[in-house]
């Protein structure tokens, strides 16, 4: 909860654990179905959605249950090493996950959606990056934190 008069965390206002892994449960269930994004995933662990649904939780916030139990960014970006994602699935990726945010009634005021895009767009892109050939892991890459106006310098790791 939030002290009154205080801004929530972007975790907080989209409703927390519980609505985050509603939307990465029925997300990879849409990505499961499309055509561009469903071979990146078909050796998808099951836990998978709730992995992912934990990283954004930290990321946006929240506890840091990520970073506790999996190791935190550095693990993360592990998941991407030696992928060759291409633009046109990191635009489908981003595309889905916000249809499906809709498709759930996920909050859809401008600022939050802004915030939200602002990471995604962000954090896809690192992904990207991180899954070409020779992309190294950086054992002290910090977990991103991502609020409502964030501004974010050039990668360096």
């Amino acid at each position: 909860m939030t002290e009154p008069g205080s801004i929530p965390t972007l975790y907080q206002w989209l409703g927390g654990s519980e609505a985050l892994l509603r939307l990465t449960t029925r997300f990879y269930e849409n990505v499961k179905a499309d055509p561009l994004l469903a071979s990146v995933f078909a050796h998808m662990d099951a836990d998978h959605p709730a992995h992912v649904a934990a990283f954004l939780a930290e990321v946006l916030g929240g506890p840091p249950d990520y970073s506790q139990h999996h190791g935190g960014h550095p693990h993360m970006i592990r998941q991407h090493l030696n992928r060759h994602l291409q633009q046109e699935q990191r635009r489908r990726w981003v595309g889905l996950l916000l249809d499906t945010a809709d498709e759930l009634a996920m909050p859809d005021d401008p600022e939050f959606r802004s915030a939200l895009v602002g990471y995604l767009e962000w954090g896809s892109r690192l992904a990207v990056i991180n899954s070409q050939a020779g992309a190294a892991v950086d054992a002290d890459a910090p977990m991103p934190k991502w609020g409502w106006g964030e501004v974010k310098g050039p990668y360096s790791g």
